[in-house]
This record gives C-alpha cells, sequence and structure tokens, in this order.
C-alpha cells in the first residue's frame, strides 16, 4: 500500500477488490479546438486529417456531438462529410462553395488538425492523472487507466471518480468520462456508458449484471467485423457470451474466442502497469486571471522547478533538458527549452534556467505557467559537470505549442482495437464511443 493522500475517513484493506479508473476524453480534438475558440461551444465542430481549409480532402479524425446529428463521423472522407453539414464559410458570399440556400443551422466549423497543441492540453490532462494516482496507463492522447485502491474505497469511489472529472473540467477545460470498476475491460466500457461528461461505477459483484445487457459491439477489444460474426452465431449480446460455450468461440477466433468470453464474464486479471519509463516530468499551474506582475511569476516558476527537480531525484532520474511554458491569453501556448552537454540532476540549475529561458515573457500577461525536464535517464551514467554544460548548452525555441512527450513511448494501436477493425480503417485507431481517429497516441 502507498502512502499517498486518500478521501478523509477511507481504511483501504490489502486483500479488497482493485478499483480502477478509466478516464476517456470527450470529443478530445473538438474539445480542444472549443477551448482555443469559445465561441465554438455548442456549435458542430470537425476536426479533419490532412485538411486545410476550404479543400474537401482528408478524413475526418473527431466529429463533435452535434456534428454526429448530422451524420458526420470518424473516418469519413471530408467531401462526404461536407454533404452532410457544409462549412460554415459557404454563407459567405465570397466563398467558393457559397450556398444561397443554407442557413447558419446547416452547417458546421471546419478545422484542421493541430496536434502540437493537442498534446500541450493532454499534458495538463496528464499531469492531473498522474496527481490522483500512483499507477497510471497511458493508452493514448485521449484516454488512460488509473489504479486507484490505494486512494480511496468502493464506499466512495463515485465521489473520487467525480473529482477527477470536475478537475480536468475545472483546471483545464476539456470534458473527459470516467468509469470505475475492479477490472481495466469494465472500466473501459463503464466510461463508454454515459458520454459525455458521464460518470459510471460497477462496483463488484455487479459486473456480471452490467455487462450482460450491452450489445457484443460494446464489449472491449470488440470491432464491427468481430460483432458481425458474434452475431452470426447467435450472440447478440454480452450476456449471450457469457452463457454460450466457449469452445465455438475458440475454434472461431482462437485464443481471443476465449478472451471474449471471459471479459463477457467480468474476468480480467490484468494489472494496471505504466506503459514504460517516462520521457519527461512536467507541472503546470494557471493563475485565476492573467498575471502581467514579474514577481508573482517567477514565484510560481520557482515553485514549479522545485516540484519537478523534486520528483525527478524521487523517481531516480537525470535529465538532459529543461524548459518552460508560458501561455498567453486567450490560449496562445508558447515554449522554450535548453538542452545540456549531459545528464544532470541539481534542482537549482532546474530554476536558473528556467527563470532565464522565461525573461522573454516576464512583462507579457500571463494565463498559465509550466516547468518540465526532459530526455530523462534512470540508469546510472556519469553526470555532467556545469562547466561542461556551460561550454556546450544549446536553446531550443519553437513558438507555438509544445510538441514534445511528456510519458512513455506511443502506444500501440492494439491496446483496444480490433485487428480487422484496424485493417478496414487503414490502421487508423477509432475510438467508436467517442468517435474521435486518433492520429497519435497518449505519448
Amino acid at each position: 500500500m502507498t502512502d499517498g493522500p486518500r478521501l478523509p475517513g477511507v481504511e483501504t484493506e490489502d486483500e479488497e477488490e482493485r478499483i480502477v479508473c478509466h478516464v476517456d476524453a470527450d470529443c478530445f480534438y473538438a474539445s480542444c479546438e472549443r477551448l482555443r475558440e469559445p465561441e465554438l461551444r455548442g456549435e458542430p465542430v470537425v476536426v479533419g486529417m490532412g485538411y486545410e481549409p476550404g479543400d474537401t480532402v482528408g478524413a475526418v479524425a473527431t466529429a463533435s456531438y452535434e456534428a454526429r446529428e448530422f451524420g458526420v463521423e470518424s473516418a469519413q472522407a471530408i467531401s462526404s462529410a461536407l454533404e452532410r453539414l457544409p462549412r460554415r464559410a459557404a454563407l459567405d458570399e465570397a466563398a467558393a462553395d457559397y450556398d444561397p440556400e443554407l442557413t447558419p443551422e446547416e452547417t458546421g466549423y471546419y478545422r484542421s488538425v493541430d496536434m502540437d497543441y493537442y498534446e500541450s492540453i493532454a499534458e495538463e490532462v496528464r499531469e492531473i492523472l498522474h496527481d490522483c494516482s500512483d499507477t497510471v496507463r497511458e493508452v493514448s492522447i485521449d484516454e488512460a487507466y488509473l489504479d486507484v485502491t490505494d486512494r480511496t474505497a468502493w464506499e466512495v469511489a463515485d465521489g473520487f471518480g467525480r473529482h477527477i472529472r470536475d478537475r480536468i473540467r475545472r483546471e483545464v477545460g476539456v470534458t473527459v468520462s470516467v468509469g470505475v470498476a475492479p477490472t481495466m475491460s469494465t472500466a473501459k466500457i463503464a466510461s463508454d456508458f454515459d458520454k459525455p461528461d458521464g460518470l459510471t461505477v460497477v462496483e463488484p459483484g455487479e459486473i456480471r449484471a452490467f455487462l450482460a445487457p450491452l450489445e457484443v459491439d460494446l464489449l472491449h477489444g470488440v470491432g464491427p467485423v468481430t460483432a458481425r460474426e458474434l452475431r452470426e452465431m447467435g450472440l447478440e449480446t454480452a450476456g449471450d457470451v457469457a452463457a454460450t460455450d466457449p469452445e465455438p468461440l475458440v475454434e472461431r477466433f482462437g485464443e481471443r474466442g476465449q478472451e471474449l468470453y471471459d471479459r463477457a464474464r467480468g474476468n480480467d486479471d490484468r494489472r494496471v502497469e505504466p506503459k514504460g519509463e517516462p520521457k519527461s516530468f512536467s507541472r503546470e499551474s494557471a493563475f485565476p486571471a492573467p498575471v502581467e506582475e514579474s514577481e508573482p511569476k517567477y514565484e510560481q516558476i520557482e515553485a514549479l522547478a522545485t516540484a519537478v527537480a523534486d520528483r525527478a531525484q524521487r523517481e531516480g532520474a537525470l535529465y538532459r533538458t529543461i524548459g518552460v511554458k508560458a501561455v498567453l491569453p486567450p490560449y496562445d501556448v508558447n515554449t522554450r527549452e535548453r538542452s545540456l552537454s549531459g545528464p544532470v540532476d541539481d534542482p537549482d540549475l532546474v530554476d536558473r534556467i528556467a527563470r532565464d529561458l522565461f525573461t522573454e515573457f516576464e512583462s507579457d500577461p500571463v494565463r498559465k505557467l509550466g516547468v518540465r525536464i526532459a530526455n530523462l535517464e534512470f540508469a546510472a551514467a556519469d553526470q555532467a559537470s556545469l562547466d561542461s554544460w556551460d561550454r556546450s548548452e544549446v536553446d531550443q525555441r519553437a513558438d507555438g505549442n509544445d510538441a514534445t512527450d511528456d510519458t512513455d513511448e506511443p502506444a500501440s494501436a492494439t491496446d483496444h482495437a480490433d485487428d480487422d477493425e484496424r485493417e478496414s480503417m487503414t490502421r487508423a485507431r477509432r475510438d467508436r464511443a467517442d468517435g474521435q481517429l486518433s492520429l497519435c497516441d497518449f505519448s
């Protein structure tokens, strides 16, 4: 058992059922676009991969819930999406696709994928998830599993899930749905159960009853092709799969058949495990309102630098890169970083470099600050001296969004996609419940 914080009055027994949370962002790319452009809230929003403004090429990466009402879906060709939901810009007489018969209610907004920006928002979500659990498995840019057994108890698990969901909405500005269950697969299904902004808790002893009425294509890991084959076998619901003889499933699907049978019965002994050593640590903090005075900003830089350096020491990590993030109104994300000649463990250096990198923004209004250390090394290594670093430091400046990773290597598409489904979508993972075509993983 860890000594991490837990809700008041909660006692955790070593032998109790695990408590797993699955956190899944709702239409994440569209939510990010709305964060950047608040006027898009409540409007149909389509984010296109390979799409440029005014074009008809590309594929839908994410369609907001409002856009889906017009028949727009992820992985759909942009040309098909435009037939169902014309661009709002088509109301302009100067537009090439101007249509005088259109009304605003029949149109939507189209935006190009901006992964750097989405990663910067995902990084903020990651920080909250890692603060809420000591064990986090990041599956993709918009979802993760948390083992919170040592942080809460089943009697108040709904409150803990609500705390995670509400904190992300309050501090980051995007909505997520949370599923809580004793197993990873059931927690995943639970998070899809009441989207958007949902919270579903499946307690021990309730899994079979929760799963039984669900359509087979809602089972974790079942894609359209597998769902069709299950129905051809007369299996319409998870309860049907759970009640059948597993032998025909194994004959039809091989080892996956046994897995389908087990999952339908709520059996899943997988543990929530991180997918690898993190590639960076970062901490961020927002001001209640944009701040122009330099003193409170530098005080925040010092606090954030201390926090990331302390985490590195606790994790036994050395680092080669130190960076800062400054978010200016309305949501102008700027990052600066500096690479060192060798790996170091030096909290004072983190603070000094972070302050130096931030000087460019000390007179600007700032709504959020961040400090990051990257290029981590966990193996024993000779630590570079400050003298050697001073001779060979390299500044790396990147206006706009921070495109760097914050945790481990990109997740494989096999985490929650069906093989036949991936083939039909040209190996692009599709999140069925959220309608988002993943372009990169929650790195």
